[in-house]
């Protein structure tokens, strides 16, 4: 099913296994770091005076809370599959080198779901003004995008996966 048919979060199946991962070592070992930090800071002493524990407590509650968000996003979450025949279209889940015309830079981009975009390391959301413009984009084509910088050209130069 394309992202269209399903409600909830679309999102690779790395993207999927990845938000597992972090889940697993929250629920895990970092819980358990957290009680034992929790421990030792309420063993030294009075709890009102007690700058540390009060900081753990509040670690604890941070920690919790992306807890709850994880396992929110695992469960509205749907993997979209990625389309392996041979294209010349960058679609969610691909990869490709696209050209910043203004910039003249080009970028490896992967189209990802909004909760595993990372910019940085190349994942741009789909559901992004720029992600939505590129998606389905042959190679070759030039797209325009309105950004809250005004509008900007981007040319799919070629595919990478």
């Amino acid at each position: 099913m394309s992202a269209n048919e399903q409600s909830g979060e679309p999102i690779t199946a790395a993207g999927i296994e990845d938000l597992k991962a972090e889940l697993a070592e929250l629920e895990g070992p970092k819980r358990l770091a957290m009680a034992a930090r929790i421990k030792t800071a309420r063993d030294e002493g009075d709890l009102k005076e007690n700058a540390e524990y009060h900081v753990a407590k509040e670690d604890q509650a941070h920690m919790e809370t992306r807890i709850k968000r994880l396992r929110e996003r695992l469960q509205k979450a749907f993997v979209v599959e990625v389309d392996k025949t041979p294209s010349d279209r960058f679609a969610f889940g691909r990869s490709a080198e696209v050209l910043d015309e203004a910039k003249g830079e080009s970028s490896v981009w992967t189209l990802v779901g909004s909760t595993e975009a990372n910019l940085a390391e190349g994942r741009l959301s789909a559901e992004s003004p720029i992600g939505r413009a590129l998606m389905n984009a042959t190679v070759g084509a030039t797209v325009k995008v309105e950004t809250p910088r005004g509008s900007r050209t981007f040319k799919v130069l070629k595919l990478v996966s």
